[in-house]
């Protein structure tokens, strides 16, 4: 049983700004932090892709050539293609934000931005080149 409030003349009442369902379209900062959250769900995408190609491969030859089958087909290629870009745009922004959130000190003094920058993408070129050389021989 549930008891009605009673709100009278000299109640507060809640202040709720009202915006409209596309605030984030009005400046580019807001469209790119809204699509690089959306994003995220592409990185899940490619989390559960991985699982799954994981788990062909630990079964046998047949679940492995079915998840080849499978990963063949237009839909999951297409798929695929547009996680990578999302994923590339999700990286870069991320990669661009570093310097916001890490104050790295050298001697005292603050590391400029773009150093922090250029140890991600110096980081992640290595890391590439190795999966690259592991992958191709």
């Amino acid at each position: 049983m549930t008891e009605r409030v009673q709100y009278t003349e000299f109640h507060p009442r809640w202040h709720r700004t009202r915006f409209p369902v596309f605030w984030w379209l009005r400046r580019r900062s807001y469209l790119v932090f809204v699509v690089r959250e959306l994003t995220s769900v592409f990185v899940a995408w490619t989390v559960v892709y991985l699982l799954l190609l994981i788990n062909a491969v630990a079964e046998d030859d047949a679940a492995y050539q079915r998840f080849l089958d499978w990963s063949g087909t237009w839909w999951v290629v297409l798929l695929n293609v547009v996680a990578l870009a999302l994923l590339l745009f999700h990286t870069v922004t991320w990669f661009n934000l570093a310097p916001k959130a890490i104050v790295a000190r050298m001697r005292g003094r603050p590391l400029p931005g773009i150093w922090i920058q250029g140890a991600h993408y110096l980081a992640w070129a290595l890391v590439s080149a190795g999966v690259a050389w592991l992958i191709l021989g």
